[in-house]
């Protein structure tokens, strides 16, 4: 059984810092590409960042240069750090992957449960 597991997320005052982790655990057979996605109430789930096993990162246009996506291919953890936190960050941030599990070995999307993150002007 595939899955992942958040930590960080919480309350900072609008130009903080706060940094999130998702741990992949279970029986996987490869891993593609690990990072974050958002949603704030009555928006669309959008990009926050993503990074392939190679490292080639990805950033949503609202995060470019604040935030900073990295990975840890033998542990399959997948870290961000954000910086210079808006108001406007606040939202759920979930956890994405592509893994391939042992069992199928057919790459799949796994998603976390989704952890709050919130910032006060």
């Amino acid at each position: 059984q595939v899955q992942l597991v958040e930590s960080g997320g919480g309350l900072v005052q609008a130009g903080g810092s706060l940094g999130l982790s998702c741990a992949a655990s279970g029986s996987i057979f490869g891993l593609g590409a690990m990072g974050w996605y958002r949603q704030a109430p009555g928006n669309q789930r959008e990009l926050v960042a993503h990074i392939s096993s190679a490292g080639i990162p990805v950033y949503g246009d609202s995060v470019q240069g604040r935030f900073t996506i990295s990975i840890d291919n033998v542990q399959k953890i997948v870290y961000l750090q954000m910086n210079g936190l808006k108001s406007e960050d606040t939202a759920v941030y979930y956890c994405h992957a592509v893994l391939t599990p042992l069992d199928s070995k057919i790459p799949r999307n796994y998603w976390g449960q989704g952890t709050q993150v919130t910032v006060s002007s």
